[in-house]
């Protein structure tokens, strides 16, 4: 129920603020000065299912800033940032929560290939933040540090402003989909 009630706010805000944003004509292309919000939730972990059970889906959010046009404003380059996170409960005879928290920028290249899809690839270099806690008591593990990532992904535009998007690699969750918007 959370996760619906969720899924329908963040539904409602990114259609009011693209209905109050004034972006390029060409839908779809990522162009220099062009700003892109997403927010999803993952299909699927790296962590084992077997023992565990998810307290809090693989959720996400990241923001990115077109920093140069390539390619005849076909190509482009972006910065931004990611932010996931991931809580699982054990299953076994001694019950404790493994949280897992991935933040840090991101570098992006995007090329369009058909109209509305705005595809790219891209490195994420940043932290994860891996959390243990059993009755109230909270402990940091060793798998705490430096993070990087490639992926790929695509974000299709229903409206010039507005569109779903989907990224495959390896952040929180193998496979992440969800809402986007160009500003």
């Amino acid at each position: 129920m959370k996760k619906f009630l969720f899924t329908k706010i963040l539904g409602v805000f990114f259609v009011l603020v693209g209905f109050t944003w004034n972006i390029s004509a060409q839908s779809g292309i990522f162009t220099k000065g062009d700003m892109a919000v997403n927010a999803g939730v993952g299909l699927g972990s790296y962590i084992s299912d077997k023992g565990f059970a998810m307290t809090v889906p693989p959720i996400s959010a990241s923001f990115e800033y077109c920093v140069a046009d390539l390619f005849d404003e076909k190509g482009a380059i972006g910065v931004g940032g990611y932010a996931g996170y991931l809580l699982r409960k054990s299953n076994g005879n001694i019950s404790f929560n493994v949280g897992d928290f991935i933040i840090g920028p991101r570098g992006l290249f995007h090329y369009q290939f058909v109209d509305k899809l705005d595809t790219y690839a891209g490195l994420l270099i940043g932290y994860d933040v891996v959390s243990f806690s059993k009755t109230d008591e909270t402990y940091p593990l060793t798998g705490s540090g430096f993070y990087s990532a490639f992926f790929i992904g695509a974000r299709y535009y229903i409206t010039k402003n507005i569109g779903v998007f989907g990224e495959l690699g390896y952040g929180v969750s193998p496979l992440q989909l969800g809402l986007c918007c160009k500003f």
